[in-house]
């Protein structure tokens, strides 16, 4: 069999880490195929563009080939500061924008890694699609394209031949999705271990921290969201939120959902996972206790929620991410 023809594509100021993550383990792959029997490499990989010349994030010169026909045509991200006029730079990407949008016309499958999403929905490939990106610019994101399903806790989503994967490292979970589905689970298993890449993710939401999200002409929302984080561990009541802030139920929810997409309900079970993940990795206080701090007096609801939010029961969160020299405070033990 012809080996799978995978082209990343590179483009000024994306970032070069994300050109060449996947090829480097789909090479690592190569090698653990060989060492167990298999004679053909599976994979024949390229940097293309449209451009005789890349300079990466960085100032990085990537060399490149022009474009030509893949199988799979791998788009990076780039660096999406705050201060960065997204419109100017996609606009500038218009080359690239168009040949993201001539292989997919062809027939090829087409992969964003993190930010690279917004060029693929430049393109319109994404209209009417469920997709993903880095938990941090996805509500910018669903902002642009609001014809997305955007699905911003998962790490990788394939919807009819386009994959969006979440921020920098989910490049290691689409790559080695990859690997398992064209050399089988044993490999991708093997190239996971000599990697040290965990092959068992499946979502992003462990690691999203909200107070990180940018907030822009949300003045309503970020007063009620101040009034919840200072009343954490009280006990939910619309009402009296909606009289602390001077209107009905339905305007506050109205307003809010407006602002957010969310409940004020919503908005406070996330914070108080936030502030619960704060405590199961810093302190070694007792699960029921925690809940309790955050305002949930029934350890087992707490639990659910926290593995909706998480993907993970308290417990397991506490074992993977649980750093000991960081408690700050005595408390009492499990």
């Amino acid at each position: 069999m012809s080996p799978l023809r995978v082209g990343v594509l590179a483009y000024p100021g994306c970032f070069a880490s994300e050109v060449f993550g996947v090829p480097d383990l789909l090479t690592m792959a190569t090698h653990v195929a060989a060492a167990q029997g298999s004679l053909e490499p599976a994979y024949e990989t390229s940097v293309v563009s449209p451009r005789r010349r890349v300079i990466a994030s960085g100032g990085s010169a990537i060399d490149v080939s022009a474009v030509r026909p893949v199988d799979v045509l791998i788009v990076p991200g780039f660096e999406l500061s705050p201060t960065l006029d997204l419109d100017a730079t996609l606009a500038g990407l218009g080359p690239e924008v168009a040949a993201i949008r001539s292989q997919a016309a062809s027939g090829t499958a087409v992969v964003s890694i993190c930010v690279g999403a917004f060029l693929v929905a430049e393109a319109g490939l994404l209209g009417g699609r469920e997709a993903t990106t880095s938990w941090l610019f996805a509500d910018r994101f669903a902002r642009r394209y609001a014809d997305v399903r955007l699905r911003p806790e998962r790490l990788v989503v394939t919807d009819r031949g386009v994959t969006t994967t979440a921020a920098f490292s989910a490049m290691y979970d689409f790559a080695l999705h990859f690997i398992r589905e064209h050399d089988g689970p044993r490999i991708a298993r093997s190239t996971a271990r000599i990697a040290l890449v965990d092959d068992a993710r499946s979502t992003q939401a462990p690691y999203v921290d909200p107070g990180l999200i940018p907030t822009v002409g949300r003045e309503f929302s970020l007063s009620v969201k101040r009034w919840l984080d200072q009343n954490l561990s009280t006990r939910y009541d619309l009402p009296v939120l909606a009289r602390e802030f001077h209107v009905s139920t339905r305007t506050m929810l109205r307003r809010f959902g407006d602002e957010t997409g969310q409940t004020p309900l919503a908005y406070l079970h996330t914070v108080r996972v936030r502030r619960a993940r704060q405590l199961l990795e810093t302190t070694d206080r007792a699960v029921a206790s925690i809940a309790a701090d955050v305002g949930y007096r029934d350890p087992g609801a707490f639990g659910d929620i926290f593995a909706r939010h998480t993907g993970r029961r308290p417990r397991e969160y506490r074992v993977m991410f649980h750093r000991r020299g960081d408690q700050h405070e005595p408390t009492p033990t499990n």
